[in-house]
């Protein structure tokens, strides 16, 4: 017969084996773990420059129906300001704003410094040092990056891929909530000494890393209606307001094997601005976007449509700006704003931590007493009046009215829940704990409380019984 230990050794061994299988032989999944497309989703969104522009935003997204729509946002390597982000982060949070942010590096003459490998780690302290609207943490990887001046005066389709497989890498190993897109390419771009055509970039990317599809969790696409962004809304194909389905299909092609959710980040019409000559009239504008929101960028596999640009009124953007220089909108804004939107409803974390209970030891029995819970939010979303408490006790002989006191609680932020509790019927000494819940989810950890039930009759009894004994 086999002795013990001879025993315990084969079992280890076997069980090394099991492990070592499922690690190394299995392929692993790089997809983010929320799939935006299979919650309620708005894809309405603009493109801004900076914070202050949040309200002009959440007005044209979340109209007519709508709710928790996109922005696109830029932050340079300059910008990487904790404070400031996070309060940019609590408004776009209040407003119902999912960002989408796009790192970029710093200017330089007419261009843009290349992303460099030395900073990453200080992009992935910053960004994880956030708390982020929702859970997926929409992430863009650089801008365009087949045209020289976006990549510091050179087009190196194998340093863009590398960046890129470096920075997905390392925050993924921080959190994998981030959802990694890669940057833009422009599908008009012809090769030229400044240039490279996209197809061009997106091979030889892919013969310095043939698993350069791994590091990614969605496609972004600037389908711009080229030629000279004039394009009419009902053309097809590449270089289209539809560009974005002649890109995943060429993907395929390229040996691309899962579904990449779409994020369209840049699109929209040159118009004749300020200079009354540039591109289309404005007054046509408005009748583009709503072809497109009603018959292309109704595809399926499509998260957010973000058109460039909600307020530049300088040259060369101020073509593609929806916000005149007095500050007023063009038409074609109230036009988007009127069309018929859908209330997202995107995952987010609910987390609340009880750090302290209020609620008296002695209690007279069937009686209503008042308590309290002092909390921590430590998720994503806002604490109010959807938060309830649940109790657990020895045959449900405790009961709550729940909550009594509403106070809106931001992430981060410390608060005093009251509420009613009604003790039993029965005398004795009770365990019983306390959780919160939001739509039958438990979001905190359990508060462990000890009381004494009793009636003062009843005790009355008890010690006049013990003085007749004695």
């Amino acid at each position: 017969m086999l002795q013990l230990s001879s025993v315990r050794k084969i079992f280890l061994k076997l069980f090394s084996l099991v492990i070592f299988v499922l690690i190394f032989l299995f392929p692993k999944e790089t997809l983010a773990i929320e799939d935006p497309l299979m919650s309620p989703n708005n894809i309405f969104g603009i493109h801004i420059l900076n914070e202050s522009e949040l309200n002009d935003a959440a007005n044209l997204v979340n109209s007519s129906g709508g709710d928790w729509g996109y922005v696109t946002i830029v932050i340079q390597k300059g910008e990487r300001d904790t404070l400031r982000w996070q309060k940019a982060f609590d408004e776009a949070r209040r407003l119902h704003l999912i960002p989408i942010v796009r790192i970029a590096s710093a200017q330089q003459n007419s261009g843009w410094e290349k992303l460099n490998l030395d900073e990453i780690d200080g992009w992935v302290s910053f960004l994880n040092s956030l708390n982020w609207v929702v859970k997926n943490r929409y992430l863009v990887v650089g801008n365009e990056p087949n045209h020289a001046k976006e990549w510091g005066g050179d087009v190196n389709p194998k340093e863009y891929a590398f960046y890129l497989k470096i920075f997905s890498e390392k925050l993924k190993e921080k959190s994998s909530d981030f959802f990694i897109l890669p940057a833009g390419l422009d599908f008009s771009a012809k090769n030229t000494k400044e240039t490279m055509d996209a197809v061009l970039f997106l091979n030889k990317m892919l013969e310095s890393d043939s698993d350069y599809f791994n590091y990614l969790d969605g496609w972004t696409s600037h389908s711009y209606p080229n030629p000279d962004f004039l394009g009419s809304e009902k053309a097809k194909g590449r270089g289209t307001i539809g560009s974005f389905i002649w890109e995943l299909d060429y993907l395929k092609k390229l040996g691309l094997n899962k579904e990449l959710p779409v994020f369209i980040t840049e699109t929209g019409w040159a118009h004749t601005a300020n200079d009354g000559k540039t591109g289309i009239p404005e007054s046509h504008v408005g009748s583009k976007f709503s072809y497109a929101f009603q018959n292309v960028w109704t595809d399926s596999r499509i998260v957010a449509v973000t058109p460039f640009l909600l307020n530049y009124n300088h040259p060369p953007f101020d073509v593609f700006s929806w916000k005149k220089t007095d500050g007023s909108f063009y038409s074609f804004y109230e036009e988007v704003r009127n069309l018929i939107k859908i209330r997202g409803n995107p995952k987010r974390i609910n987390s609340v931590q009880i750090l302290a209970s209020f609620t008296p030891f002695l209690v007279g029995k069937y009686s209503m007493y008042n308590g309290a819970l002092w909390v921590k939010n430590t998720g994503q979303t806002i604490i109010n009046e959807d938060i309830l408490i649940s109790i657990n006790s020895p045959s449900g002989l405790f009961e709550t009215t729940n909550l009594y006191n509403y106070p809106n609680i931001l992430p981060f932020h410390n608060s005093l829940l009251l509420y009613k509790l009604k003790s039993p019927k029965e005398n004795g000494f009770y365990f019983i704990d306390l959780v919160l819940t939001k739509e039958n989810e438990v979001i905190s950890n359990k508060k462990f409380i000890k009381m004494l039930v009793f009636s003062l009759k009843d005790w009355r009894n008890i010690f006049h019984k013990i003085s007749l004994k004695y």
